[in-house]
């Protein structure tokens, strides 16, 4: 089976955010056309208690039950079937989805029978790069849907040699052109 995973589009990485990506919102109609070509929608959220060592690195984003923390408005959430919730925690951790502490990721795409991972997502350089690297190393099968992710673009070059990362690690980059 093949699974749809967004990682972390939420309000506060989309361009109004209080950790923005610059064109984080531009994903959301590619995704919302896509859902309807996978088996399985997931995603995952950056859940930050109010305190949290993680913001001494970052500015305070995402936190647990804000505006901040949710799904953008316009972002088809009914094909959600599941939302896995990292960073839970006070420490400087959850990046990936494979972190999540609701509920154990790997887990549950195996007793769901997933076999390929299709990763989106906010952001390229970290959550999505993480996510697609844990999965590879669980042995999923796991494309990256180019079109379907961005970045923050802190240093130039960041968001490109990301990708490049994923694929040597043998992820397969791919566009929602390409899927069937």
């Amino acid at each position: 089976m093949k699974a749809l995973f967004i990682v972390d589009l939420q309000n506060d990485f989309c361009p109004w955010g209080a950790l923005p990506t610059p064109k984080g919102d531009v994903i959301i109609p590619v995704l919302n056309k896509i859902m309807d070509k996978f088996d399985l929608v997931l995603a995952s959220k950056d859940w930050h208690p109010e305190d949290s060592i993680h913001f001494q690195k970052w500015p305070k984003h995402c936190v647990q039950n804000t505006k901040g923390a949710d799904f953008p408005d316009g972002l088809n959430t009914e094909k959600i079937k599941k939302v896995f919730l990292k960073g839970t925690g006070n420490k400087d951790d959850g990046y990936s989805a494979f972190e999540a502490t609701n509920e154990n990721l790997a887990e549950f795409l195996r007793k769901n029978n997933v076999d390929e991972l299709y990763v989106t997502g906010l952001t390229a350089e970290y959550c999505v790069k993480q996510t697609v690297l844990d999965s590879l190393k669980n042995g999923f099968k796991t494309f990256v849907i180019k079109d379907g992710v961005e970045g923050i673009y802190q240093n130039e070059g960041d968001v490109e040699n990301a990708f490049k990362e994923m694929e040597q690690a043998g992820a397969i980059l791919i566009t929602s052109n390409d899927l069937k």
